[in-house]
């Protein structure tokens, strides 16, 4: 009986396996890219809280008032670049707003990170392309 042929049967085993191998790769960098990211959001969010009670923190905020000076963000750019050095190149913005809702003043501190997208092109969509962390503190 003659012998079949075997070259290139490796090659094509290789293949077969060297594409799913490299995709699962590939995804698990991209979502440990994305969580840092929105671990870095998140803390973002609670200094940029913090930074806004403590500039705000007067006897009208003890009373229950709601302050009008507590809408800027307190967070130099240094002081970002501390908090979340893995996003210290990009472009952060973090909106700190007061709102007062049933007789309560919650501060609420939004961390956006814009321009973000991600590697693998079939998981694009903008639950992911836009991270964003918010951090509520009622007073």
């Amino acid at each position: 009986m003659r012998r079949l042929d075997q070259r290139g049967v490796a090659s094509i085993e290789f293949c077969l396996v060297a594409v799913p191998l490299f995709t699962l790769i590939f995804a698990i960098f991209d979502f440990g890219r994305y969580a840092i990211t929105m671990q870095s959001l998140r803390a973002l969010a609670d200094a940029g809280a913090r930074a806004n009670i403590i500039q705000c923190y007067s006897p009208a905020v003890i009373k229950g008032n709601s302050p009008s000076t507590c809408t800027t963000d307190y967070l130099s750019a240094t002081q970002k670049q501390a908090i979340a050095p893995f996003l210290y190149n990009s472009s952060l913005g973090l909106t700190p707003t007061v709102t007062t809702t049933a007789g309560t003043n919650v501060l609420t501190v939004t961390a956006k990170l814009s321009g973000f997208t991600m590697l693998m092109p079939f998981w694009s969509t903008t639950t992911f392309n836009s991270p964003s962390a918010t951090t509520t503190i009622p007073f």
